[in-house]
């Protein structure tokens, strides 16, 4: 009957503020760089071997993958570029990954860093009228 009118116990309202935090801890946690970098490091590798494999066996004279040779050296459309250009992949894949994770938690570090220092203003802006 409390429910149908829109009252909740205080245990509800503590449990339910209580997963809104846990929520919200989840939303700011810092992404690891490590990880992050490893899972764009192995997409990328996969992406490059896949393509350079299905190009390797339909037309690999005329594929515009040949100027990843521009980039990744000893790279070739062939089976062992497309080994070549997957070790090749990853590392690139892995370093842009560790970048975007750091730039990532560097921005939300600084945002949150400010936030709390204008919630503290202005709640100290008002600290002699209590005096």
């Amino acid at each position: 009957m409390i429910g149908s009118l829109g009252l909740e116990p205080p245990d509800a309202e503590l449990q339910a503020e209580a997963a809104i935090v846990r929520s919200a801890a989840y939303l700011f946690a810092p992404l690891d760089k490590r990880a992050f970098g490893t899972a764009i490091g192995f997409v990328s590798a996969i992406g490059v071997f896949a393509a350079t494999a299905i190009a390797a066996a339909v037309a690999p004279d005329n594929s515009p993958l040949r100027l990843l040779a521009a980039y990744f050296a000893g790279y070739s459309v062939s089976v062992a570029g497309a080994f070549i250009g997957a070790g090749w992949a990853f590392a690139t894949g892995f370093v842009a990954g560790w970048f975007v994770a750091f730039v990532r938690n560097l921005v939300l570090a600084t945002s949150l860093f400010i936030l709390r220092r204008r919630v503290e203003l202005a709640d100290s802006r008002d600290f002699l009228d209590h005096i």
